[in-house]
């Protein structure tokens, strides 16, 4: 890479996922038949609801700048919508809307990370964290899961991984790529580890909450204890299929809000105007407006775990929320598949996409070396087909 570059973005990964939706794109654009299943986008339309809150708002001559937190009436939408699915109470000083969750998380690492400061990373984990977190000085500390766990962490591995440098932990329930949920009393116990150490943060990204099949959704920041040391960072890009509306936002402790609305004044400042009005009506609605996708996805899992079960080598458990599975494939480590030699999570995605016309992400990108990741946020069709793919040329 070209030195005159800085060397914090020579240093930078590539987005694992977003580096193979361009290699499946590209591949397309070549006439090969490729079955995308590496983004985690929902392939249904945004609901008629939303999309003619859209239209109003431009009628309604919405078109310039937006405060830099947020519409005042969009944070109130957020401020109720905790309240009524998560018993949360925020005021709209607490409350900060971004260019989608993935600026909230941005922003957060920028605001609270000195150089040295470590963040708890149970892992698997989404793919950008760790690059974040180091992009702003800070240091990944990886606590590591498996399967047999359901890719959750332990009160036990979460007191041992705790060091005098530790200043946040960040985690995603359910968890993008594991689809793992804790529950309210597995958080509980970790919170029992956390009020010992006063000083840490707590990151829950919550972006995948009503995709979520145990029929509860449980947040660090529901503990009285651990309220004013926890940020909430959701929005609308799964539930309501809103991905390129970019819009996230956070409910946080007054003075993290503070310090991520002056962070994003210099960087971005406020979002779209026309999106943001569309997710005021989006979260004025209740969740029941969007359970045909949730069950939608819940029948897609069955039928992925099912078509997995069914090819030799896929170690699989059964995801409690988002769209992913996160098979263990380290059976097929140290083998010659079609020719090629399989000795890590990557050769073993990149067989997929060569051989099946399969597009899956690497585990190791989500701190993984097991596993990769597979989204079942497409059609049924192409579900069966991709796994009808890959199980023949596993054959």
């Amino acid at each position: 890479m070209d030195q005159r570059l800085s060397k914090r973005v020579n240093e930078m990964a590539t987005s694992a996922t977003l580096a193979m939706a361009a290699k499946t794109r590209e591949l397309k654009e070549q006439g090969k038949d490729i079955i995308g299943l590496s983004l985690g986008e929902p392939d249904f339309t945004v609901p008629d609801f939303v999309k003619e809150a859209a239209v109003q708002a431009i009628h309604d001559d919405y078109h310039s700048y937006s405060p830099v937190d947020g519409y005042g009436d969009l944070k109130q939408a957020i401020i109720t919508k905790f309240k009524r699915d998560n018993n949360l109470n925020y005021k709209p000083s607490q409350i900060v809307v971004s260019t989608g969750a993935k600026q909230s998380l941005a922003n957060l690492m920028m605001v609270l990370l000195n150089d040295g400061d470590e963040v708890l990373l149970p892992a698997p984990y989404w793919v950008s964290y760790a690059d974040m977190c180091k992009l702003s000085g800070g240091v990944p500390k990886e606590i590591p899961t498996s399967i047999e766990t359901d890719f959750k962490i332990t009160a036990k591995q979460l007191e041992d991984a705790i060091s005098p440098a530790t200043k946040v932990i960040l985690y995603s329930s359910p968890c993008n790529p594991s689809g793992s949920v804790y529950s309210e009393k597995e958080l509980r116990q970790l919170a029992d580890v956390l009020v010992k150490h006063p000083d840490i943060i707590v990151i829950s990204d919550e972006i995948y909450e009503h995709i979520n099949f145990t029929g509860e959704h449980a947040s660090m920041a529901q503990f009285e204890d651990m309220y004013d040391r926890t940020v909430v960072v959701n929005g609308v890009s799964k539930a309501y299929a809103m991905t390129g509306w970019r819009i996230g936002y956070i409910g946080a402790p007054e003075w993290i809000a503070r310090a991520c609305n002056k962070m994003q004044g210099q960087i971005t400042s406020g979002a779209n105007c026309i999106a943001q009005r569309a997710t005021i009506t989006a979260l004025e609605n209740p969740p029941s407006k969007i359970k045909y996708m949730i069950d939608a996805f819940k029948e897609r899992r069955k039928i992925i775990l099912d078509l997995l079960s069914e090819i030799n080598g896929f170690k699989t458990n059964e995801p409690e929320g988002a769209f992913y599975v996160f098979p263990d494939i380290s059976f097929y480590f140290g083998k010659t598949l079609r020719g090629k030699n399989i000795n890590t999570a990557s050769d073993f995605s990149l067989f997929l996409l060569e051989e099946a016309g399969v597009a899956t992400v690497t585990g190791e990108a989500f701190g993984d070396p097991n596993c990769i990741r597979i989204s079942y946020a497409a059609s049924e069709n192409e579900i069966r087909e991709a796994m009808a793919r890959i199980k023949k040329v596993m054959d």
